[in-house]
């Protein structure tokens, strides 16, 4: 969300996003967007000298509802119907996250954006998109990354790193140098059978391809 920033929201970035997700929406698919904090704050990185990790969690709870409520006002302002909903105690400035409210605006041809994480501490926002995901019976979960997918190793790093369009969850889970969600939402996704794709989403196109279930990225299964 920083998009060309150092931190902060990228208006021009979210308006973009607005764009790409319209075309996922006028295919036929429902949206439910589950948003980070970390252009803003990340929880475990602020715990220590005299911030307690439950503390810090939840203003990495707060961040996340910042990006929520601002790409909620950007949708809105490029025409996309929109709802922001919250898992925190925050609702004189979003709707309260509830199954059947947001049933309801996804039945009404609406995008629901979902800030505070899974509203406890310890809970990375991967895992509580698959909570989400799970809930609202949602078909997969799209990583949107800033990589083509997932590597064997560091890419970065490593000349000969290769890119794997497939990949079980027991090796997502098992194998140390991939590290592309966390365990708990890992484990999550692979007892429930839900599937995952790590794309890059800044991709013009990408998030599209994606929803239709076209090759791109890894596909965790």
């Amino acid at each position: 969300m920083a998009g060309e920033f150092d931190g902060g929201i990228d208006t021009k970035f979210c308006a973009w996003l607005a764009g790409e997700i319209k075309q996922v929406q006028d295919s036929g698919c429902e949206v439910v967007i589950m948003v980070g904090g970390g252009n803003y704050a990340r929880g475990a990185q602020l715990a220590g000298g005299g911030i307690q990790r439950v503390t810090a969690d939840q203003i990495g709870m707060l961040a996340t509802m910042m990006n929520a409520l601002a790409l909620t006002d950007v949708f809105e302002a490029e025409g996309l119907p929109t709802r922001c909903l919250t898992t925190i105690f925050a609702h004189q400035v979003a709707e309260p996250f509830v199954h059947r409210l947001a049933n309801k605006h996804l039945a009404n041809g609406r995008i629901v954006i979902v800030g505070g994480g899974s509203g406890r501490p310890y809970v990375t926002t991967d895992t509580a998109a698959l909570i989400l995901a799970l809930e609202l019976h949602c078909d997969v979960v799209m990583k949107a990354t800033k990589v083509d997918g997932v590597y064997d190793k560091d890419p970065n790093r490593h000349d000969d790193a290769r890119k794997m369009d497939e990949m079980s969850y027991e090796r997502a889970v098992t194998d140390g140098a991939i590290q592309v969600m966390d365990n708990a939402a890992m484990g999550m996704a692979m007892e429930h059978k839900l599937p995952i794709i790590i794309f890059d989403a800044p991709k013009p196109g990408n998030i599209l391809q994606a929803a239709k279930g076209e090759p791109i990225g890894t596909r965790i299964s």
